[in-house]
């Protein structure tokens, strides 16, 4: 048995730190060939327990999970493995993080798969696993740390279709999940974000590292595919978090978005964002699992956040933090209706940080073109919905949409100058991102439309007689600038024109566009 351990430990560490490309390429065929033998199961479980290379654990978790995925496994022997994996993790003490992080991921594979398979006592054996990685919560903080990386992995694993022989199936599991202990996890992770804000002055590195975990957990539940829709989790059209009603209590009280706009305030680092992500989810929620007053009050207390992120805004240097923020700004639109908005305590002074903070957000170049989406996306929506509100409802939006208007072409043009100046990337050379901005500036700049004109008249006039002294100059880097200023314009004009809409139209309208036409 020695030798045989001491012959795959060597293999792993020949697959992993051996510099010869030949030699590694070698483990990996024998290594192979181990994995599809009769005694891998044996051989796996010899690897985990008296395996001395770092590596070693991890080919063992990651052939191991290849291996129950198949179906030459029996019940009996996935059940021990689950035991002992858990049994494992709880008493080995400084395993690497990507060790971790494999068996984690095995361990929720067996649930996931064993979900539906019960003893001779009609007992469901892998349902236990929630409760007793519940237990470890209570115990020291390294525990606690494992127990909440297990529950994020087990809820990834049931929110993913990978293992799975057919979505059929994986619906089946994940619905059943989903009913029995989803929300569960969600009010424990809760619970437990809750005891760490209340000490939030006194963290140290591993209650941060904890928070981490807490908070990526919150996240997993959150983005869990509640109805089987199988939907694109890259897309945020029209995205609404599905939760059963059940999960109602959890956020009538609006105490769950105090908590984490709390922990978004007081967290260092990259966690900010994290907080956000999650804040995402929760301005997302499905309008009807609120009643009109609890729904009014859930929108006001969002704003109520927002509106502090924007009075103290030096945490959204951060590329993600501020990805993030334009998402939730966007979400304010896409679930809320414009009237609701409008009802919110200091709505005015909401509307108008949102505006000067979208001016300053086109202006600064190195932030992505994917996250001003969002806030383009917000003010879009926002103005569509302009026709739909009384006129005693002073939505604001003649004031404050012409200066996220004249912002964009400003600084379109500006950009013109830094991609010639500074070798920038062209943003016209993206036309996926830039037919979608086309699209979002059609709409807002028919907000006070005569304005939009005015502006874009100016600047064509003004460009076109640039363009014609840089041509008489010869100057041929002056040239590339103009004529690139000159292109926004035409593209802008063009969507302007573009974003007429005939039940809305009036003559003074069509007089405007007949002005930028000729």
């Amino acid at each position: 048995m020695a030798s045989e351990i001491q012959y795959l430990d060597t293999l792993c560490k020949e697959l992993y730190e051996s510099t010869d490309q030949q030699v590694r390429l070698t483990a990996e065929r024998a290594l192979s060939e181990f994995s599809d033998s009769p005694a891998c199961l044996r051989q796996c479980m010899l690897l985990l327990e008296h395996g001395s290379c770092p590596y070693a654990p991890l080919v063992a978790s990651n052939t191991l999970t290849k291996l129950v995925s198949k179906t030459g496994v029996t019940l009996e022997e996935r059940y021990e493995l689950r035991n002992y994996l858990l049994n494992y993790l709880v008493h080995r003490k400084n395993l690497p993080n990507f060790v971790v992080t494999s068996l984690c991921q095995l361990f929720a594979r067996l649930t996931k798969l064993g979900w539906f398979d019960f003893d001779k006592e009609r007992e469901y054996m892998f349902r236990t696993s929630v409760d007793d990685i519940a237990k470890l919560a209570q115990e020291s903080i390294d525990r606690c740390a494992l127990s909440v990386q297990l529950l994020g992995h087990l809820v990834a694993e049931m929110n993913s279709s990978n293992a799975m022989s057919s979505i059929t199936k994986h619906r089946k599991v994940a619905a059943s999940f989903r009913d029995v202990q989803l929300f569960d996890i969600f009010q424990l992770t809760v619970s437990m974000l809750q005891t760490a804000y209340d000490s939030i002055k006194s963290v140290d590195d591993a209650q941060l590292n904890l928070i981490n975990g807490l908070l990526q957990l919150a996240l997993n539940c959150l983005t869990f595919d509640f109805i089987g829709s199988m939907i694109d989790d890259t897309s945020d059209d029209n995205v609404n978090v599905q939760v059963p009603t059940v999960w109602r209590i959890a956020f009538i009280d609006t105490t769950i978005l105090k908590l984490f706009f709390g922990l978004y305030a007081s967290l260092p680092g990259d966690l900010p964002s994290k907080a956000l992500a999650c804040l995402v989810q929760l301005a997302s929620i499905r309008r009807t699992i609120f009643n009109n007053n609890e729904r009014q009050t859930f929108l006001s207390q969002l704003c109520a956040g927002v509106k502090a992120i924007l009075d103290n805004s030096e945490k959204l240097s951060d590329q993600a933090t501020f990805h993030e923020f334009c998402r939730l700004v966007a979400r304010l639109k896409s679930n809320y209706q414009l009237s609701e908005l409008i009802k919110v305590d200091e709505y005015p002074k909401i509307v108008r940080l949102l505006a000067e903070f979208t001016v300053q957000s086109l202006r600064m170049y190195q932030f992505s073109a994917n996250s001003t989406y969002y806030l383009l996306s917000f003010w879009q929506r926002m103005v569509s919905s302009m026709p739909y509100v009384k006129a005693s409802e002073p939505h604001l939006l003649d004031q404050f949409a012409p200066m996220v208007t004249t912002a964009f072409i400003e600084s379109r043009l500006q950009l013109a100058d830094a991609v010639v100046n500074e070798g920038l990337d062209d943003p016209l050379d993206d036309s996926g991102s830039l037919i979608q901005q086309m699209e979002q500036v059609s709409v807002i700049g028919r907000c006070e439309y005569q304005r939009t004109c005015a502006l874009l008249l100016q600047l064509f006039d003004g460009e076109t007689a640039a363009f014609e002294r840089a041509l008489a100059s010869g100057d041929a880097k002056v040239q590339t600038q103009s004529k690139t200023r000159l292109t926004w314009l035409v593209m802008v004009i063009g969507a302007a024109v573009g974003g007429r809409v005939a039940f809305s139209s009036s003559d003074d309208h069509d007089l405007i566009d007949g002005d930028l036409i000729c």
